[in-house]
């Protein structure tokens, strides 16, 4: 069940965002392998390890204990955090999308939570890996893989690089990713939040870039 929750093909969309990443490859800020390895490095530190895997955790844990209140409450933090229109629209609509899947796979609560879990992809993921009785630190994992090979992707098109690259990517970047889980697993409420300014002048500016391939 992980393993499908993690699946690119997923129909959630996920193939179609770039989080910056090809207004900062038109600009010039990224331009090789080795650029778009220092850019997702940071994005680790910065938003993975202290946002992404932190928040993920509190809505598991509210799935778990089937508490409506707190599911809605991280759902809406995480929304908050997003600085530009295209990061939030993005969340919503991999909410959304993911709701549906989950209503159509008859998953519980699904359809009672539908709302909140339309607010962001976390809280769908969260509820279904509570559901699948799929343990907290491997979903934080397959959650960490999905978001890395998500932008790795895009990378390897947008530069464009090579198959091969991208898989070297993912390898020199792995290992740093599953620290920043192990980091977000235990980090307390008073220390969650993103601080990646680069990510939002790169959302900004691609909201009214010319040409694009990628919706954010």
């Amino acid at each position: 069940r992980l393993l499908q929750l993690c699946s690119g093909n997923l129909p959630i969309g996920g193939y179609t965002y770039s989080q910056g990443i090809e207004w900062a490859v038109e600009q010039g800020l990224i331009r090789d392998e080795t650029g778009l390895e220092a850019w997702l490095a940071d994005l680790i530190e910065t938003s993975l390890a202290r946002l992404e895997i932190p928040v993920l955790v509190r809505l598991y844990r509210a799935c778990e204990a089937e508490d409506a209140k707190a599911l809605r409450y991280w759902s809406e933090w995480l929304l908050a955090c997003r600085e530009t229109r295209e990061l939030r629209e993005e969340e919503h609509n991999r909410g959304r999308a993911l709701a549906a899947l989950l209503v159509s796979l008859e998953l519980p609560m699904a359809s009672v939570w539908c709302e909140s879990l339309g607010r962001c992809q976390s809280a769908g993921f969260a509820l279904a890996a509570s559901a699948w009785r799929i343990p907290l630190p491997q979903a934080a994992q397959g959650f960490a893989w999905s978001w890395l090979e998500n932008l790795c992707l895009a990378g390897v098109k947008l530069i464009p690089l090579g198959q091969t690259a991208g898989q070297r990517l993912l390898h020199a970047l792995s290992e740093s990713a599953s620290r920043a889980v192990s980091a977000g697993l235990h980090l307390p409420d008073e220390e969650i939040g993103s601080s990646a300014p680069m990510l939002a002048i790169a959302s900004s500016r691609h909201e009214t870039q010319y040409t694009r391939l990628f919706r954010s």
